[in-house]
């Protein structure tokens, strides 16, 4: 049992004078004020923000790794980068390939859900439409095949937890509804459908909107498409890739104070850049560079995911956004992990797995626990010395 102390909790109420206290892999309690006791390894942390630990279900790999190398040990790379940055929680993107190819890569990243290191995985096409395909392969994408869909679900063992699709496409409608009946959430993106189609496949049962803005059909106040379609539906989350690239912050601002705090997450798309310097990598075999931070297909110039932590989103959402910062951090936890229904994580409850992050003053991350033990240093020491910025936003 340990107890932090003299923290700042984040709460569904706002920030909070508190404390809270871990027993084994999960939190024991929480409470306000002072700490009731304090046993001999408790950690004072001074007043900083302590936070549930990030959840990022959308996000390729990083640190020099892909989800799509087929590689576990490739893969728990990518994992331990983004861990150490408080993203405690990951679902492992994949990006289209061939039919061969998409069953060796799920087989391997199930063995990483089975040992608790990821906690899905999510199918990034291969039924995405060919004119809104970004940095996914044009060639291989494919119409919706239940065939190969239920040979997908078969080789994850029940860790697949999200596709993404264009709806407009023959035999969509009916492979969402296939998907909901699997227990997979169905996301729709990389689409060029009209405003009704989308509503449709809201209506059939996907329930998320995949990287809101990118690569779909722009919005026009005469066709308004798949934007306002999911924007308008309080059924539906919508991922926002708050980079600084994908979305421009006046209209990432724009669909936050439509969608709300409930129904935003904040998501990386991260690809193997995340973590180091500029150069040339690849995202699904396709030859990718980064310049001044940012990942371009170097064939056609289409952006190939980010470079982004999800940390600093969060950090990008206050600043650049004006969102409060209890907000900002439920959209990089509470809100991704209910999307995907993902049990025992996003909130700092009682019972749930002790997941935490520590900020300082900067929303800088601090300290991180995984299951109760710590990833990144054993304690923190020290004190602020006044309030912050960004603690006075909330």
């Amino acid at each position: 049992m340990s107890t932090l102390a003299n923290a700042r909790l984040v709460t569904a109420d706002g920030i909070v004078d508190g404390w809270l206290r871990i027993e084994g892999e999960r939190i024991a309690a929480t409470g306000r004020g002072a700490a009731p006791d304090r046993p001999a390894d408790s950690v004072d942390l001074g007043g900083r923000l302590l936070a549930p630990g990030c959840v990022d279900v959308h996000v390729h790999g990083g640190a020099g790794a892909s989800f799509d190398e087929g590689a576990p040990e490739r893969a728990l790379t990518a994992v331990a980068f983004h861990r150490r940055h408080g993203v405690t929680t990951l679902v492992g993107g994949l990006v289209t390939a061939s039919p061969a190819a998409m069953l060796r890569q799920v087989a391997a990243l199930a063995e990483l859900c089975d040992a608790g290191e990821l906690a899905g995985i999510h199918l990034e096409g291969p039924y995405l439409a060919p004119g809104r395909c970004g940095a996914h392969d044009p060639a291989l994408l494919r119409p919706p095949d239940p065939v190969e869909f239920r040979r997908l679900l078969a080789a994850g063992r029940g860790h697949v937890r999200m596709i993404t699709l264009a709806p407009e496409l023959p035999g969509a409608l009916d492979l969402v509804r296939a998907a909901v009946a699997e227990g997979v959430v169905a996301a729709v993106g990389h689409t060029d459908a009209d405003h009704e189609t989308v509503r449709a496949a809201f209506d059939a049962g996907a329930t998320v909107a995949t990287h809101l803005f990118n690569q779909m059909r722009p919005v026009h106040h005469r066709d308004p498409g798949p934007v306002v379609a999911a924007l308008n539906d309080d059924r539906v989350t919508v991922e926002l890739v708050n980079d600084g690239v994908h979305v421009h912050p006046a209209v990432a601002r724009m669909a936050w104070r439509a969608a709300g705090a409930s129904r935003t997450a904040l998501v990386t798309d991260a690809m193997a850049a995340a973590g180091l310097g500029d150069g040339d990598y690849t995202l699904g075999g396709l030859r990718v560079r980064v310049t001044d931070g940012t990942a371009r297909l170097a064939s056609t110039g289409a952006i190939a995911g980010s470079t982004v932590t999800l940390p600093e989103a969060v950090r990008r959402a206050v600043r650049d956004l004006g969102v409060p910062v209890p907000e900002a951090l439920h959209a990089a936890s509470a809100v991704p992990a209910a999307a995907l229904r993902l049990a025992d994580v996003g909130v700092l409850t009682p019972g749930r797995y002790a997941d935490l992050v520590v900020f300082d003053e900067d929303l800088e991350v601090e300290s991180v626990y995984r299951r109760g033990r710590p990833v990144v240093g054993n304690s923190v020491d020290g004190t602020v010395s006044g309030p912050d910025s960004f603690l006075r936003a909330d």
